[in-house]
């Protein structure tokens, strides 16, 4: 569905370029979901722009293919990318109250994305607003068709934004943090939602996310990227039973009853754009840090079947491969 090969998005800083994504290679296959993971300022967000060409100045793509279905985007022109956004890849912001314009009706913003791309007359646009409120089970569809964002709580503007989402019968849909401002009881609704909508509609989804547990109950397989960088990518259960990167485990061992005893912090933060360290970027927090760490970045080692982390413990295992490309078949076993 998706392949994404080494793909580089740079900002133009005032001491010179600097890479937010850094030689990024991944695919969503059809009808699964991938989880894009890891701390904020990892350029997970960037990653997801890069893909819809949506990267504003002085952020430019550098390099590297974006392929949907057999088309490379970042060489379409913008009138065929804007018949891509929306119709075929549905992207879903991270916070909805300032996705949505606040002017409009959600039900006029709604039909607003089936107007743009020609799917339905104005009067049907209206009533598919309805269903489409319907679906993703917001209370009282023909009533809230007519309410303006700030009349919805943070659970139903995101419905909102799902029901845009899902307007045009996309093929991807990119979710970007969809419920980091919602509160625990209506993150399990929206995910429910997210699941429920992937089987009903035959969706990929690409869902980007700091929360392992959103992983665990979501993914078929999981990317891990610290700064700019897929340091670890396989099955979903491989990857959490079974961390071959030290950043991965740290994520891990952090979760609250992972480990016995007291949390289990990663020392320091992630790098600020600009600033990455040379070799490993995540030496400098690594407590397996060995000399090899500060040279050159590591290739991606193949430890298992679509397994590969980028560590140099993992050196006297099999050659590192140039391009994380597992093979085409969809991995059921969650």
């Amino acid at each position: 569905m998706l392949d994404v090969s080494h793909l580089t998005t740079s900002f133009d800083l005032p001491t010179g370029p600097a890479p937010a994504v850094e030689d990024v290679s991944f695919e969503v296959r059809t009808g699964e979901t991938l989880c894009l993971v890891g701390e904020s300022g990892s350029g997970k967000s960037v990653t997801a722009l890069s893909i819809m060409r949506l990267v504003q100045p002085p952020g430019r793509i550098v390099s590297g293919a974006v392929r949907f279905k057999g088309r490379d985007l970042l060489t379409l022109s913008e009138s065929a990318m804007r018949d891509v956004r929306g119709a075929e890849i549905a992207l879903i912001f991270q916070e909805p109250m300032t996705a949505l314009n606040p002017v409009f009706t959600v039900g006029d913003q709604i039909a607003e994305a089936l107007l743009v791309h020609k799917k339905a007359t104005r009067r049907e646009a209206r009533q598919r607003a309805v269903e489409l409120l319907e679906a993703v089970r917001m209370p009282n569809p023909k009533s809230r068709v007519r309410s303006y964002p700030h009349q919805l709580s943070g659970g139903m503007r995101q419905r909102v934004l799902i029901a845009i989402a899902l307007a045009c019968r996309p093929s991807l849909i990119i979710a970007d943090e969809p419920t980091t401002a919602l509160d625990v009881t209506v993150q399990a609704q929206i995910l429910d939602l997210l699941r429920e909508m992937r089987s009903a509609f035959r969706l990929s989804l690409l869902l980007i996310t700091h929360d392992l547990g959103v992983v665990a109950e979501m993914a078929d397989r999981v990317a891990v990227m610290y700064a700019g960088r897929i340091v670890e990518q396989g099955p979903m259960r491989a990857v959490l039973r079974s961390p071959q990167h030290p950043y991965t485990r740290g994520l891990i061992a952090s979760l609250p009853g992972a480990l016995p005893g007291r949390l289990k912090a990663i020392e320091g933060t992630v790098p600020r754009l600009g600033a990455w360290p040379a070799g490993c970027a995540f030496h400098p927090r690594c407590a397996d840090r060995f000399e090899p760490c500060t040279g050159q970045p590591p290739g991606d080692f193949l430890l298992a079947p679509e397994h590969m982390a980028k560590c140099y413990l993992h050196q006297d295992k099999p050659t590192p491969v140039q391009a994380t490309q597992p093979d085409a078949r969809h991995d059921a076993d969650r």
